[in-house]
């Protein structure tokens, strides 16, 4: 007896979601009709022929980090603790420092000095990574513009930003980098 009680239960429920489907199914078929356009009004007067402007190609770029800004004169921007002045280069929830939680956004000089740097050897080529002080503000870089060897570089050397093309994708759009270049 129970299994004759179940098969009018699922009847019941298939002939209710059907129901359901059907109102579904005309309003998608109402929205697809196309609308009924307004026969266009002929004016007298004449349209001005569209000027020409020559085309001008604009590369899209965009940088390969957050906090690397792109323009005449791309620089770096830090995220600053309001309480304490320490300075972070990704989000924060709370300062490292002294745990304030409160940052404002704050521009990086372009011009330091290397602090430290090892030359890296790894891979098809070799490159400099170093630590770049920047008025207080510490930059973890590669050294571009520079023979990697211990002859061409040196502690408190004094080096600059600058940005490189790191390749473009299928669409044409650049990506940035950054590095610093000897001063």
């Amino acid at each position: 007896m129970a299994a004759k009680k179940k098969a009018p239960a699922k009847k019941a429920a298939a002939k209710k979601a059907a129901a359901n489907k059907a109102p579904a199914k005309k309003a998608a078929a109402k929205k697809k009709a196309p609308a009924k356009k307004a026969p266009a009004k002929k004016t007298a007067a004449k349209k001005a022929p569209a000027k020409k402007v020559a085309a001008k190609k604009s590369a899209k770029q965009i940088p390969f980090v957050d906090y690397l800004v792109l323009g005449d004169r791309p620089y770096l921007r830090a995220q600053e603790c309001k309480n304490c002045g320490a300075r972070f280069f990704d989000r924060r929830n709370a300062c490292a420092s002294c745990f304030g939680t409160d940052f404002k956004n704050a521009r990086v000089k372009s011009a330091g000095i290397v602090t430290s740097y090892s030359i890296v050897t790894v891979g098809p080529q070799p490159f400099v990574s170093a630590i770049v002080d920047c008025g207080g503000t510490s930059v973890r870089c590669t050294l571009v513009g520079v023979e990697p060897t211990p002859d061409h570089v040196s502690l408190g050397m004094k080096v600059k930003l600058t940005t490189y093309s790191m390749g473009k994708d299928a669409a044409g759009v650049e990506a940035i980098g950054f590095g610093f270049a000897p001063a």
